[in-house]
């Protein structure tokens, strides 16, 4: 195999160079541990909070959680994209609706019209597969907004554009402006995120088929960049190609951080989970690599844990870390930023701490995490999805739930 097929250097200005990153790595796929590419010695893990009542002990690191129920008997919520008004709007995977959740709890289902019955119609769930992501236009000043749905279908998973009007809580425009996307029972990636160029990144799974990731020609087990309208997006790597990055398993998690960085988390199959910074045209190395491997041609993830602690979903970055919503692990990682791109490649500064557990099984599997605008992060559980044990109360059930978290860390 040739592990350099379709790696090419064709930078925009914001993308940190890959050989910065993998500086000081020195893990392998055997090496089932938690790991972080040169971890801070003063780094340690934090302990957890539930429930609106604090529960940490600061000498156990100074990072303390405290987390709110805000919303809940979700039906297998996946997606999750911020609205005007600390309102988000949730897909729910198996039953391929949607719903806009209310900073007061308040739970309101799009009304039954054309778009959402398209959406329906062209949704079917399939193990992991379903209605998946979600991303809104934070350019639209309402009350309609473009939208953008990962479903899965029949034949494939496909990206779909659509009108929401707040007002009238209905759906409309539905367009398919990306398809072909290799789909499965499991490893449909699923994540979507409307970049800080303005460009809809959509990550994909290897569809149970490894060959998939390291494939020029298919669209699974990548990272791909396109414009609203689904075309090659401007500056990647083969202009006539959507593919931003290739070589990944099942990447489940996007996000920026300010100077611009973008980062994605991944499952591992065996041994490792992923946390990697993500550059135009990389290679991330499945099925060759599990976790940091050192191999030339292949990008290291900055983070990694064994697949028992982590199964990273969604993930949020803020301006001190990067948050990990773990399934399996049933906790928030939370991977400090410890220095710029500019810092890291002088040798001024780390980069990045060792990984810290927060809320660890104190609401079961997490699905996604998003940042708020005062600084909360606002979680979605993933325990209705047939592999978790719901929640109850009084006999009642009361999972999927939103949560709004408040990370404290001591000075």
């Amino acid at each position: 195999m040739d592990t350099d097929a379709g790696v090419r250097r064709h930078l925009l200005t914001w993308v940190v160079p890959a050989l910065v990153l993998a500086v000081g790595v020195s893990g392998c796929s055997g090496a089932a541990e938690p790991g972080v590419a040169q971890p801070s010695p003063a780094a340690s893990a934090s302990t957890t909070a539930s429930s609106g009542t604090e529960s940490a002990d600061p000498s156990d690191g100074g990072v303390t959680a405290e987390a709110e129920v805000v919303a809940e008997e979700l039906p297998v919520p996946w997606g999750i994209a911020p609205l005007p008004g600390e309102r988000f709007l949730v897909t729910m995977r198996d039953d391929a609706t949607l719903a806009v959740v209310h900073p007061n709890g308040d739970v309101q289902p799009l009304e039954d019209s054309e778009g959402v019955r398209e959406v329906a119609e062209q949704t079917v769930p399939n193990g992991e597969g379903g209605l998946l992501g979600v991303a809104v236009d934070p350019e639209d000043a309402g009350p309609v907004f473009t939208v953008f749905l990962y479903r899965t279908g029949a034949e494939d998973n496909a990206v779909l554009r659509a009108e929401l009007d707040l007002d009238g809580m209905t759906l409309g425009g539905v367009t398919t402006i990306l398809d072909g996307i290799p789909s499965a029972s499991n490893h449909d990636g699923g994540r979507i995120a409307l970049g800080p160029d303005g460009y809809l990144y959509v990550a994909t799974g290897d569809a149970g088929n490894p060959a998939n990731a390291q494939d020029p020609d298919s669209l699974g087990g990548k990272i791909l960049r396109v414009t609203p309208d689904g075309e090659p997006a401007p500056g990647n790597p083969d202009p006539g190609s959507p593919v931003w990055s290739l070589g990944h398993r099942n990447v489940q998690g996007l996000g920026w951080d300010a100077s611009g960085r973008m980062f994605a988390s991944e499952f591992g199959q065996n041994e490792l989970d992923e946390l990697n910074v993500i550059e135009a045209g990389a290679n991330y190395g499945w099925p060759e690599v599990e976790g940091p491997g050192e191999q030339e041609g292949f990008v290291d993830p900055v983070a990694w844990w064994p697949t028992s602690e982590a199964s990273p979903s969604g993930i949020a970055v803020t301006e001190d870390a990067v948050y990990l919503a773990a399934l399996r692990g049933a906790r928030l990682w939370r991977v400090p930023l410890l220095g710029t791109a500019e810092e890291i490649e002088a040798g001024e500064s780390p980069g990045f701490g060792e990984p810290q557990a927060l809320l660890e099984s104190e609401f079961g599997r997490l699905r996604a995490v998003q940042a708020g605008a005062d600084g909360e992060l606002w979680v979605l559980t993933g325990n209705t999805d047939g592999r978790g044990e719901p929640a109850t109360e009084d006999g009642r059930v009361v999972d999927d739930r939103l949560l709004r978290v408040t990370v404290t860390v001591a000075e």
